[in-house]
């Protein structure tokens, strides 16, 4: 039986830390990766991890998580994709549906996982990556990284309705029941028409269908949604399905835009 004796684990000089070698490996965030501790879920040299500080050497230490052994050399990848529609973001789905990782079959064999997600029904840009923590930084809610987005809603959307959705309004959290404000960054209106208005968007902080909600109870039910850009990231050339490698200047100016303090504005520019 293996040993629970992890007296080792807590001598610094070892290496690095080990949920920041998890969060490295893509398994989770760091938060995320003290939680699998806490749950039993982590052995190091078969020896299981109860407590945390930890400290282990990724080149010499054997770590698994349920079982799983944790590919602690992987490099670190990062690409863009442009989703299509009918695309899920999750890792595993019972429906056996596309998902956005099988569009990507990148030559290290990484595992990846999106940051932030995009519904079936959206399209667009989307981050995937094996680093937990550049996934943390690009979404926790107090960065504000924004993310832009041209969409086509039912119905012409009138003066008031665009002063409404600048104020903000109450959405319920899916995860605590409770109503909270959310508003757009900024608003553009492209074209309005009797039957359709076309628009660009810029979200600081997503929460789940965000957009579609927000839409749906100010009566103009989105009809087509596409993420443009993320950050100084934009689609450019690539078309539904392709992807590419971000270079590491682009990772530096993700990783910039996220700590780069930000006010909010919610400034609304003219029709045009």
């Amino acid at each position: 039986m293996a040993s629970s004796n992890t007296d080792f684990l807590k001598d610094a000089s070892r290496g690095i830390r080990l949920q920041k070698v998890l969060a490295s490996a893509g398994l989770a965030s760091r938060r995320a990766s003290e939680q699998l501790v806490a749950e039993g879920a982590v052995r190091v040299n078969g020896h299981l991890v109860s407590s945390l500080p930890a400290w282990v050497d990724p080149k010499s230490d054997h770590i698994t998580v349920n079982g799983q052994v944790v590919r602690t050399h992987a490099p670190i990848v990062c690409v863009m994709l442009f989703k299509p529609r009918g695309v899920i973001c999750t890792a595993a789905d019972e429906e056996q549906r596309k998902r956005a990782i099988d569009l990507v079959n990148h030559p290290t064999k990484v595992r990846l996982f999106s940051i932030g997600r995009l519904d079936m029904d959206s399209s667009g840009l989307l981050l995937l990556t094996n680093d937990g923590e550049l996934s943390n930084l690009l979404t926790h809610p107090s960065h504000h990284v924004p993310r832009v987005y041209d969409m086509t809603v039912q119905g012409e959307v009138d003066d008031a309705t665009v002063r409404r959705l600048e104020r903000g309004i109450n959405l319920q959290d899916e995860r605590t029941g409770k109503a909270r404000p959310a508003k757009f960054e900024s608003l553009r209106i492209l074209q309005a028409q009797r039957d359709r208005t076309r628009m660009r968007v810029v979200l600081a902080e997503g929460r789940n269908r965000q957009i579609r909600r927000m839409m749906l109870i100010m009566g103009h039910p989105v009809r087509k949604l596409r993420r443009i850009a993320f950050g100084p990231m934009n689609l450019q050339d690539l078309r539904p399905g392709q992807w590419r490698d971000l270079t590491e200047r682009e990772i530096s100016l993700l990783k910039k835009a996220a700590e780069k303090p930000r006010r909010r504005s919610n400034r609304r520019k003219k029709k045009t």
